[in-house]
């Protein structure tokens, strides 16, 4: 109940809101205040056909400002997933007559939010793709290129900028058969479009090894000590000059950290979650290991277990 004035009492009453009807009523002598007003709040009611489904949400989705009608256009759908009588009746045929200039988008933008699930990202990250997208699509038109190699390369920019980054092989095993090297060239394709729209160079955003680290901790399964000195060797790695890709120090420090530890890791397991070679691994390691006493806390090693450190 809310407080109102009442023209019959007099005085400010207590109105009731008939939501069904649309009336605000005064609860003293029950003059309709107002009739037929507007309910702009959310349809709470539930409309499902099973008892069991309990969920009472009847609201369409948020719009779309990247598509040309909002997103609030409706789509038929095909009857059992079958495309045979669909095409032959009449409401196919007048769906695929209609024009939708955005059809090609919501395809883009379906597949773009497929990735995003199976990587487990933020809606953020998703629309910043889709941003991305839309503006190489309006600039030049895209036919002829790997269509999945540019929107994986969208999503793997929009990481970027988010600072949630990931790797290009972490977004290639979504991308739906495209590869690294592909993914790769439609970066670089979108980075200098975007380029010239912007008329200057694009802000990508800087990669450390502490961005993937503890993914990477959580893929082998390490324990929250041995997480917590890796992370600490990893930022007092970035005051060496060490010069090897973030990822592949990573992956280093995880092994020197889990040498050190009664859970070692073989070199193959932190290969596979890392996805670094593990010549790779051995290289960073060799780098690495001459600074080994300033990178791993003094509270988890002893210098004898450091001297006993060995190449893998």
């Amino acid at each position: 109940m809310a407080d109102s004035f009442c023209p019959d009492c007099k005085r400010p009453t207590e109105v009731v809101f008939d939501h069904s009807a649309g009336d605000t009523v005064c609860s003293e002598c029950g003059l309709v205040l107002e009739a037929h007003s507007i309910d702009e709040t959310s349809e709470w009611r539930t409309f499902a056909n099973e008892s069991g489904d309990n969920d009472p949400v009847r609201v369409g989705g948020p719009s779309n400002p990247l598509l040309a009608d909002g997103g609030l256009s409706t789509v038929i759908s095909k009857p059992n997933g079958s495309s045979g009588d669909f095409l032959t009746s009449s409401l196919g045929r007048w769906q695929n007559r209609g024009a939708n200039p955005d059809r090609s988008l919501i395809q883009a933008f379906k597949t773009i939010a497929t990735m995003s699930d199976r990587l487990g990202l933020v809606a953020t990250i998703k629309d910043r793709a889709n941003e991305i997208y839309k503006k190489v699509e309006d600039q030049k038109p895209l036919r002829g290129r790997n269509q999945d190699a540019i929107l994986a390369a969208c999503l793997y920019i929009a990481c970027r900028q988010e600072d949630k980054p990931r790797t290009v092989k972490e977004i290639c095993s979504v991308a739906n058969g495209a590869t690294k090297k592909e993914i790769g060239r439609a970066k670089e394709y979108i980075v200098k479009q975007l380029e010239v729209e912007m008329g200057q160079s694009m802000e990508m955003g800087t990669i450390h090894a502490g961005d993937f680290l503890r993914r990477f901790c959580s893929h082998l399964g390490m324990s929250n000590q041995t997480v917590k000195a890796a992370q600490e060797a990893v930022q007092k790695s970035e005051e060496l000059d060490i010069r090897r890709s973030p990822i592949s120090i990573a992956a280093a420090v995880i092994y020197i950290i889990t040498q050190l530890s009664d859970d070692k890791k073989l070199l193959k397991d932190i290969s596979l979650a890392t996805g670094v070679a593990e010549g790779t691994i051995r290289n960073s390691y060799k780098d690495l290991h001459p600074h080994a006493s300033k990178l791993v806390p003094s509270w988890y090693a002893k210098k004898e277990d450091l001297k006993n450190l060995c190449s893998p």
